[in-house]
Formats: C-alpha cells, sequence, structure tokens
C-alpha cells in the first residue's frame, strides 16, 4: 500500500466504506419491522426523490449506530491519519442525522455531511459540495462503488474500501495514487452462507409420511416428496433470509450470530431484499409440480415464519409453540406432497416432541447468557429466571411425546398397519435416551443453540435414528 500524503484533505464516504452497510437500507429494515404496514409509505416517498426518503426514514428511524460494522483496516488507517492532524471529513448520501450520529460515535472526523429532503449527495452531487468546500485545492477521497467513480476522478489521491476488483481497473489511468482498503468478500459464497443450506436437514422431515404409510418403494411418490423437499428448501431459506435481514441487531449482540453475513456486514442488505422474494418464487414454481394442497401447506409455513420473525418470536411461551408448529408443517407438506392425510397421532406427536426441543433451544439461549454474565436476550421475553420452569416444562413436552407414541402403538386404526407392532415399543425407550441425553447435554452447557440440527448430525442421534427406523421396518 502507498502512503498518502497527509497534507491532502481526507473525504470519505460512509456506507460501505466506514461503515459495511448501508444506512438506508438499515431504516428501511427497522421502519419495516416497527410497523410493516408502514411500509407501503416508501413508494410515495421515494417518487419525490431517494433524498426525500432517506429523509423520511431519518425521522422515524433510530439506527443503533454502535452495532453498524465498520471496515476494520479502514477504520484503523483513519485513525492513524487523525493522530496526525489530517483534515478527515466525512461525506455521505445517507441523510444528515445518521451520518452525524455516525461521526460523533467514532469521533474521528472535523465534519459530517450528509444529505437533506432535497439533495441526494451522490456521485456528481457529492463532487460539487467537496469543490464548493475546498475551491479549486487537491482532496483525497475514500469511496467503495462506481457511483464515486466522478469523485475519484476529480481526486488527487484515491482510496479504495471493500471494492470489488474489476472497480479499480475502470479508474484508468485518471489519478495518480490508489490504496485499498477491506477487501470485499465473494458475495455469491456469503449469499449461499445466507441460505442456511445445512438447515435444509430439517426438511427431510417431508419424507416421514411417506415412510409411515409403508410407500418407500413407490417410485412416483418417492420422486414427487424429494420435489416436495427442493420447494420447502427453497422456501425456507427464503424465510431465513428475511429473519437475518429483521434480526440484525439482535445478531449483531448475540456471541455467534454476529457473523452471520447480513448482521456481519459481509453480504450487502440488497441481496436479502432481492433474494428473499426470488427464492420463494422459486419454491412456488417447483411446488406447482405438485397437489394443491402442498402449495397452501407452503404458503402457509411462510406466512407463519414472517410473523414469527416480525412479533411472535417476542411472545413469551407462544414462540416455542409457533417453532413446533412450522417443524410439524414440514410433516403435514410431506403428506399433502403425496396425498395422503396427516394422521391426528403423527400431528400429536410432532407437536409435542418438537414443542421440547424448541424449549431446549431456549434453555440453551439463556445459559449462554448467564456465562456472560447477562440475564436476558436481547428481542426476547425471556430472562435467566425461567430457566427452572423452562427445564420443567421441556422435559414435560418430551414425555408427552414418548406418551402419545404409546397410544399410537395400541390404537386400533394403527395395529393393523404392521405385522408385529410390539416391535414398536422398543422405539419408546430410545427416544428417551435420545431426549435424556439432549437434556443433559443443555444442563452441562454443551449443547449449542439449535437442538433439532444438534440432534439431526449428532453421531449417537443419527444411530438412534437408524434404530427406529429399523424398528419400523420390522414392525412392518
Amino acid at each position: 500500500m502507498q502512503t498518502l500524503n497527509p497534507k491532502l484533505p481526507l473525504f470519505v464516504d460512509l456506507d460501505g466504506t466506514v461503515i459495511k452497510t448501508d444506512l438506508m437500507f438499515e431504516s428501511i429494515l427497522q421502519f419495516f419491522k416497527k410497523n410493516p404496514f408502514a411500509i407501503f409509505l416508501i413508494p410515495f416517498w421515494l417518487l419525490q426523490g431517494r433524498a426525500y426518503l432517506k429523509h423520511q426514514l431519518a425521522q422515524r428511524v433510530e439506527i443503533a449506530v454502535d452495532l453498524l460494522p465498520l471496515n476494520t483496516e479502514f477504520i484503523a488507517y483513519l485513525r492513524t491519519q487523525e493522530a496526525e492532524g489530517r483534515d478527515i471529513i466525512l461525506i455521505s448520501a445517507s441523510n444528515q442525522l445518521p451520518v452525524r450520529q455516525v461521526s460523533d460515535h467514532l469521533s474521528l472526523f472535523i465534519d459530517a455531511i450528509g444529505s437533506d429532503a432535497d439533495h441526494n449527495l451522490k456521485s456528481e452531487n457529492k463532487l460539487q459540495r467537496i469543490q464548493q468546500l475546498i475551491s479549486k485545492s487537491s482532496f483525497a477521497y475514500a469511496g467503495n462503488s462506481s457511483a464515486d467513480l466522478s469523485v475519484w476522478f476529480e481526486a488527487e489521491e484515491v482510496l479504495m474500501v471493500n471494492c470489488a476488483d474489476a472497480l479499480e481497473s475502470q479508474l484508468g489511468n485518471k489519478t495518480k495514487t490508489v490504496s485499498r482498503f477491506d477487501p470485499a468478500p465473494a458475495f455469491l459464497a456469503k449469499f449461499w452462507q445466507a441460505m442456511r443450506p445445512h438447515q435444509w436437514l430439517k426438511n427431510g422431515l417431508i419424507f416421514l409420511p411417506l415412510i409411515l404409510s409403508h410407500q418407500m418403494a413407490q417410485v412416483g411418490l418417492l420422486l414427487q416428496a424429494v420435489i416436495g423437499l427442493i420447494s420447502f428448501s427453497l422456501c425456507a431459506s427464503s424465510a431465513y433470509l428475511l429473519n437475518d435481514l429483521l434480526d440484525l441487531n439482535s445478531d449483531r449482540q448475540h456471541q455467534s450470530k454476529y457473523s452471520r453475513p447480513f448482521a456481519s456486514g459481509e453480504l450487502s442488505l440488497s441481496y436479502g431484499f432481492l433474494g428473499a422474494p426470488a427464492l420463494l418464487f422459486a419454491a412456488i414454481l417447483v411446488a406447482l409440480l405438485l397437489p394443491t394442497k402442498f402449495l397452501s401447506v407452503l404458503l402457509i409455513y411462510w406466512l407463519l415464519t414472517c410473523a414469527y420473525s416480525l412479533f411472535l418470536k417476542k411472545m413469551f411461551l407462544l414462540d416455542v409453540l409457533v417453532l413446533a408448529l412450522l417443524y410439524t408443517l414440514r410433516i403435514v407438506a410431506g403428506s399433502a406432497a403425496i396425498s395422503v392425510v396427516t394422521s391426528n397421532w403423527l400431528f400429536a406427536f410432532s407437536m409435542s416432541l418438537f414443542l421440547g426441543l424448541a424449549i431446549i433451544k431456549r434453555y440453551t439461549e439463556l445459559t449462554n447468557l448467564q456465562t456472560l454474565g447477562k440475564t436476558t436476550a436481547e428481542g426476547r421475553a425471556y430472562n435467566t429466571g425461567h430457566l427452572k420452569f423452562l427445564s420443567v416444562l421441556g422435559a414435560g413436552a418430551g414425555m408427552a411425546a414418548v406418551l402419545i407414541f404409546t397410544f399410537y402403538i395400541n390404537a386400533p386404526d394403527i395395529t393393523g398397519l404392521y405385522s408385529t407392532p410390539a416391535i414398536l415399543w422398543l422405539i419408546c425407550p430410545l427416544l428417551l435416551y435420545l431426549l435424556g441425553r439432549i437434556w443433559l447435554l443443555a444442563y452441562s452447557g454443551k449443547l449449542n443453540e439449535d437442538p433439532v440440527l444438534f440432534a439431526i448430525t449428532d453421531r449417537r442421534s443419527q444411530l438412534i435414528t437408524l434404530l427406529c427406523g429399523l424398528m419400523i421396518w420390522i414392525a412392518i
């Protein structure tokens, strides 16, 4: 990296340069989270210009500037320049109010200039404002996107932050000095990560109705279940993107979720704005290959997940009931994909089992908070005082699931499906062992915050699942 001339005033962009994210997108998300229906005001504001839109959002939304992800290498450079007495000016197309708040928080800039309700300080408009401030003097400029090219062309020195390699080639030979900071990550890899493909394992529940209806040998039905799995996985990823967009602030304060692509700023929020509806549309297209009922279940799942992300997750106990229902809807979707009916026994068993696992999830989150010296979870209705209550309720839900399974074994309409239904009794101690082991790991602090994913990926849990499948096969 070449050494810049400290005598030149340094003008610095904000979005994508000082911070990894975009304040306008952050404001839209916070505005939507406060009042989902008020989001319909945005198109009308946008008709009056981007500057007007940013101004209206700034009046209604308060950005948690202390949580915004920073381009750390560039911030470290600015601190050395500020210590040497260099004049550094923050100038951004974001609204003046949050720009000033970021400036006050970082204490790096001698001035902070942002857009007002009528003027959007982007590209040529930003260059004009800089030239007004310094007359015909030389200056240095730090930016991150193609919108900054017009300013870079006039700058004596160029600082490129969080930029793709192809952008530098567009500068040509019009500048004397170019320095790079915080290289941009590969967005495709980060988008794939944001889709959470590892969570698709949970959608394997779609195959359960096919197994329990003893139709695994039917190639046509197996193909329909596979199509259902693909559709549901795309739908789930759409919901994951939306959830991560709405949970930015809470994820940034979480001990592990802070590294998620959107929360960390490694993936632009624009990919979430575009990706969530695109994945949902793709899921619907795939679902059209299946019976209409499957599409109905798919849309109910997506809408319920959105409601959960917006407000249901903040409601005591209702949140875990919704999580249990979301898992159960995967089984209902599997039934719809092959045109069979989900039995009341299976529905009740699934709700009880996944309610217990959802409570373990909350229990583990609280124990992790307790380890960190905290008492409450951001965006949740729980505190560490609820640990004992949750452990009793969660264990009771697990026991209820095993009890329901015993009723299932003895039900007259079920025993006729198996040649030796007594074999199914061997599944009960296996379930008790599995649930007991998960709770033991939770008590000892050795369980991650997703017990369902743990059960899917853990070797012993996989063995128990295989043994349960073997018992069903023998019973048939």
